[in-house]
């Protein structure tokens, strides 16, 4: 029998441009290569997952959308990725999210989102996804939704017996409650800074025990820091490692953090320990960011499986 994940969070329309540099404030830059993909951190991560998880994990997604073309564009997505959609419902009020994004020749992004729908998905209707919970061993979340909303279905999937992956993302400080509710959270060094209430800043891999540790004592139980081209931390009461990146080179950024959570949720739905899901997630987010596009870049099981047989070479 498959082991289920769940993934509550938002659905976006991504409309990509291809830029030589990022626009400052008032300038204006000629951009190519425009692609209209679907995206948004929830959806990302569900596609993402059942494209790596599709024989072995059943993946659902919670979200909402609008009444528009849009909609049935990111439906037909998730199902084309082997996701179950039947808790994606359509609210009347407001359109589906949309994100404009701009990617520079380096693969760096910069994003504005319209959540419309996505702001919807409302904390009164998180009774009604305890059916979706139940069975599932797995809930991840992001914060492209309404927090209260986000905080009542993170108690609810632990009450249900689920171990909860959050994504901190967009950084944002976060209320204390929430965070109790979280087995394992997932920040990159942005994201990390901001729930600590620290000024931006580089944070190097000799600078991770320090951060990690005091993101523990938050709350969550295991920490998973994101340090992008320098790989990733983990932490937890057992003690600290580090795992460094695999070398790529970089065309597009953009769902690197969603395509590694996704991989990480998928191993741990499969039963697998620590120290081989975070390799597999660090593969998985490796491959992604040497495509264009969210969920388009997200690599499938064989192709993981595939570049880590050849690193292991």
């Amino acid at each position: 029998m498959k082991s289920a994940l769940v993934v509550v969070g938002s659905l976006n329309m991504d409309f990509v441009v291809s830029v030589e540099h990022l626009p400052a404030a008032g300038e204006t830059v000629l951009g190519r290569d425009f692609q209209m993909i679907p995206g948004g951190k929830g959806a990302n991560q569900a596609c993402a997952a059942g494209k790596l998880g599709a024989g072995s994990v059943a993946v659902r997604m919670i979200g909402r959308v609008g009444y528009d073309i849009f909609a049935d564009h990111l439906k037909a997505s998730l199902s084309a990725a082997g996701v179950d959609v039947g808790a994606v419902h359509a609210a009347r009020s407001q359109p589906t999210g949309v994100a404009l994004i701009w990617v520079d020749r380096q693969g760096q992004n910069s994003i504005v989102v319209a959540s419309g729908a996505n702001h919807e998905l409302a904390a009164a209707d998180v009774e009604a996804m305890r059916h979706v919970f139940r069975g599932a061993s797995l809930a991840l979340f992001q914060l492209e939704t309404p927090l209260d909303t986000v905080s009542a279905a993170l108690a609810l999937a632990r009450a249900e017996g689920l171990r909860t992956i959050l994504d901190p993302a967009p950084a944002q400080p976060l209320p204390p409650a929430l965070l109790q509710h979280v087995d394992i959270l997932t920040p990159n060094e942005g994201e990390a800074l901001m729930l600590l209430g620290r000024p931006p800043a580089r944070v190097s891999a000799a600078e991770g025990p320090e951060l990690a540790g005091a993101l523990c004592r938050l709350g969550p139980k295991t920490i998973i820091l994101k340090l992008g081209d320098q790989g990733c931390f983990h932490y937890d009461d057992a003690g600290y490692w580090h795992l460094p990146a695999f070398p790529v080179e970089v065309r597009d950024s953009t769902a690197a953090g969603d395509t590694f959570n996704a991989a990480l949720a998928v191993a741990l739905a499969e039963g697998q320990p620590i120290d081989r899901a975070l390799p597999f997630a660090n593969a998985a987010a490796a491959i992604s960011v040497t495509r264009l596009g969210a969920q388009a870049s997200a690599p499938t099981r064989a192709e993981v499986d595939s570049f880590l047989e050849a690193r292991a070479g």
